[in-house]
């Protein structure tokens, strides 16, 4: 399903484009998609950056203790 998004250009700028050739449409459609997923990585990096942050520093004995059982429980 799709929507209708209208945008005002100068007169001038739309006959460039349609002399040119220019999908416009075509062009606003990628723009926009390729935004969109630009948008997501970059708050999906932010995430997980304040993931990291909240982890904090793991202390190295509790890390060996958390292998040393995973390894005997096996």
């Amino acid at each position: 399903m799709s929507t209708i998004v209208a945008i005002r250009v100068p007169k001038q700028l739309k006959e460039a484009l349609e002399e040119l050739g220019i999908d416009y449409s075509r062009e606003v459609k990628e723009f926009l998609e390729k935004r969109v997923r630009e948008e997501r990585l970059k708050r999906s990096i932010e995430k997980l950056e304040e993931f990291k942050r909240g982890l904090g520093k793991i202390d190295g004995n509790l890390a060996a203790r958390f292998i040393r059982e995973v390894r005997e429980s096996r």
